[in-house]
């Protein structure tokens, strides 16, 4: 039992304290803040990636192929521009080189002059490779460069398959194309054959038939004469026909424009009911979301009305405790006068008189708070008032939005039966423009058969006429087409023979096509067009090393915020005698444990994981610049706010963690995060590192060191400072005494 009293005796002292309890409280928010902090800066990299900068460089110069230009650089950039994957910038290779090395970008792709050239090589003996040029910068940001390796073997992979399968399909669709050509001309040479085999056999009928046409010609001779006749009777008709097909056409021009108006109007009423029924789908989708926000609107107003009454009831409460509080001390004043009064040692006085400047200022305090507290009571009940009024509203609102669903569902039904409708008249009368259309054109070719006619049948009457008197003629030759027919006959013999050998022939081309060829270059080709070439700018071995500035980094911030609880950075361990010596003392004993942490981390990451540096002096000097700079930091947050202070390292530590890029590029966390960047020192003791580990940029190196150089005079000013203050308050007074002292002895 005695147990859970002193369990109780210690809550309760700790909850009393407020000097305990504050620093308990910011404790128990330090999970969630790391936790939270860095889900919400990681949760989701690959969703920002369209945020990281990419340059393209096309320097293709294009092919001419089959007689076509070929262009796959611009089409590739083309494809390039409408992928959001990355943010896309395309340059030319001068600039993407010295943004790479600027650290304006954080990889370049390169197309070459021969890219397009080199596709066209496919049925060369030795056919080339395209070649996509990735040059990532590796100590810029590590996890980026293997971000877009990844992605630049997504892009390959997607132009060799639209290649190969490009290749594929010209390749077999031109061998399918000769073969059926061959095979056709194959048949067509057969045919050729039995067509000179039946004209052979003909030619023998034809002889003989001759001999009746002869005999005939006399009878036909008198048909002429009949046929020149019926000829005359033929053109007048044809001339009333022709005039009836004018006003025939004329009709149809004006039934052909009536029409195509129509079909306009037709098709913009379909269109313009879909675009409104797709609205109001649209409208009908976003409908429940908005009732759902009124019914969450509707019992946030009750609730609100709730919590002001409870507030206006605290506010009360903390009134009548803030006059409680202005009463005692306001006796406290009293007492301490008393106190004073009575004290004879000028340093107690003196110490009894400050506090009770400050009592006062409580007291005044405690007044201005009972004060607000009335007007935030006031300020409630007015907040009450307008929340019953708006709890109102939002229940008006919540049914209005369910009438409206209802509404737009019947009004969506209505306007999808219109929308059919529209369609079917639209179909209806474009097949109408069609027909008339057609009507027009076969109306004009009957026209222009009929003026043919017309002309041909005049022709036909004084043809007759003449062939009446060239049936004469037509006697004679006959005899000599039948003497003729005898050499027909002979030449078949001859074209009956060739034609067999074209057969042949044509059939063999066809089978030396289809038994074509290609070598392994060629089906490696196929199989694989494009190549990646890596050309890494500061190449970065492995994964540790990526990450070692970051994790350095991380180590020696946190070495020095644990330095602050097993040192104490307030107490000295003398009497100082200025700020700056209290400083000097404090700052030396903290320099030097910085100094050999950054040396004992840079020791087990040269000696025992055998990290590769470009410059190990450069590196030491570097870490121990970092690690003052940090425990400059910790000193003036722990000196200045003591215990709170530790809270707010450890928070500005998790700040530092999500936005120092030291994994994932900073374009790819939360924009509302990316502004801390600049403004923290771990953010340019990663950049340093990564110069000096692995992309040798002593420049750059030297750069990020003034910086923090900068944060650490800054930062070692406000602590001096404050340490100056500070003695003047605690010591000055002592050390008048002590001055004092030998004049008297």
């Amino acid at each position: 039992m005695r147990a859970f009293s002193l369990f109780f005796e210690e809550l309760k002292a700790m909850v009393t304290n407020r000097k305990i309890l504050i620093p308990v409280i910011a404790v128990l928010f330090i999970p969630v803040l790391y936790s939270g902090m860095f889900l919400w800066a990681f949760w989701d990299p690959y969703g920002h990636l369209d945020e990281l900068p990419v340059a393209v460089v096309n320097n293709d110069k294009g092919a001419v192929f089959n007689g076509e230009k070929l262009e796959i650089g611009d089409e590739l950039v083309k494809n390039l521009k409408e992928n959001k994957q990355f943010s896309w910038h395309f340059v030319d290779e001068e600039e993407g080189e010295k943004g790479l090395k600027n650290q304006k970008y954080y990889m370049v792709i390169k197309i070459p002059e021969n890219f397009s050239k080199n596709a066209t090589t496919l049925q060369d003996e030795h056919p080339k490779k395209m070649e996509l040029i990735y040059m990532p910068n590796e100590s810029f940001n590590f996890l980026s460069a293997q971000i877009g390796s990844t992605a630049v073997e997504k892009i390959k992979e997607e132009v060799s398959n639209t290649l190969t399968a490009t290749y594929a399909e010209t390749m077999f669709d031109n061998i399918k194309k000769v073969a059926k050509g061959l095979n056709d001309a194959g048949e067509g040479a057969g045919k050729l054959h039995d067509g000179i085999v039946i004209a052979k056999d003909g030619s023998t009928e034809i002889y003989k038939n001759l001999r009746v046409l002869a005999e005939k010609s006399i009878a036909f001779k008198d048909g002429l004469q009949t046929a020149a006749s019926g000829s005359e009777r033929l053109n007048h008709g044809l001339d009333e026909l022709n005039n009836g097909f004018a006003q025939l056409k004329d009709g149809q021009a004006r039934l052909l424009e009536g029409a195509k108006k129509a079909e306009t109007g037709s098709k913009q009423l379909a269109g313009g009911l879909q675009q409104s029924l797709a609205g109001m789908e649209e409208i009908n989708e976003k409908l429940p979301q908005l009732t759902n926000g009124a019914a969450r609107l509707k019992e946030g107003a009750s609730n609100l009305s709730v919590s002001l009454e409870q507030w206006r009831q605290g506010a009360e409460q903390t009134k009548a405790g803030a006059v409680q509080v202005s009463a005692g001390l306001e006796k406290m004043v009293t007492q301490l006068d008393a106190m004073i009064s009575q004290t004879v040692d000028p340093q107690e006085k003196a110490m009894l008189e400050t506090l009770k400047n400050n009592v006062k200022q409580l007291a005044e305090g405690s007044k201005k708070v009972s004060g607000g507290m009335e007007q935030l009571s006031t300020g409630a009940a007015a907040l009450k008032n307008g929340a019953s009024q708006l709890a109102s509203g939002a229940t008006q609102l919540y049914n209005g939005q369910l009438a409206l669903s209802n509404g737009m569902k019947r009004l969506i039904a209505g306007q999808e039966q219109l929308a059919a409708g529209a369609d079917t008249l639209a179909v209806g009368q474009t097949k109408l423009v069609q027909g008339l259309t057609t009507f027009g054109e076969k109306m004009n070719e009957a026209k222009s058969g009929v003026e043919q006619l017309a002309s041909g049948s005049g022709q036909l009457s004084s043809g007759l006429n003449e062939l009446a008197s060239g049936s004469n003629q037509l006697q004679g030759g006959v005899n000599k087409l039948a003497s003729g027919s005898s050499e027909l006959a002979d030449g078949m013999g001859k074209l009956d023979k060739g034609s067999n050998e074209l057969a042949t022939k044509l059939k063999d081309g066809a089978k030396e096509v289809g038994n074509v060829k290609a070598n392994k270059d060629v089906y490696n080709m196929f199989a694989k067009p494009v190549e990646v070439e890596n050309k890494k700018m500061n190449e970065v071995p492995n994964y540790g090393t990526g990450f070692a500035p970051y994790f350095l980094s991380l180590g020696l911030f946190v070495g020095a915020l644990l330095l602050s609880i097993v040192f104490p950075l307030r107490e000295p361990a003398g009497v100082p005698s200025s700020g700056i010596s209290w400083f000097v003392g404090k700052f030396g004993v903290l320099m030097i444990a910085g100094v050999i942490q950054a040396l004992l981390a840079d020791t087990v990451l040269l000696a025992g994981l055998g990290i590769d540096v470009q410059s190990v002096p450069m590196f030491i000097l570097f870490s121990i610049i970092t690690s003052l700079t940090f425990i400059a930091l910790i000193q003036f947050l722990v000196t200045t706010l003591g215990d709170p202070g530790r809270f707010v390292g450890i928070v500005i530590l998790i700040l530092q963690l999500t936005t120092s890029a030291g994994t994932f590029p900073l374009e790819l966390i939360p924009k509302v995060l990316q502004p801390f960047n600049a403004w923290l020192p771990m953010t340019y003791s990663v950049f340093g590192f990564k110069a000096v580990i692995s992309s040798g940029d002593f420049a750059f190196m030297w750069k990020n060191a003034f910086i923090l150089l900068g944060f650490t005079i800054i930062l070692a000013t406000g602590t001096i400072l404050y340490f100056t203050i500070k003695h003047k308050r605690q010591f000055h007074s002592m050390m008048e005494d002590a001055a004092e002292t030998p004049k008297a002895l």
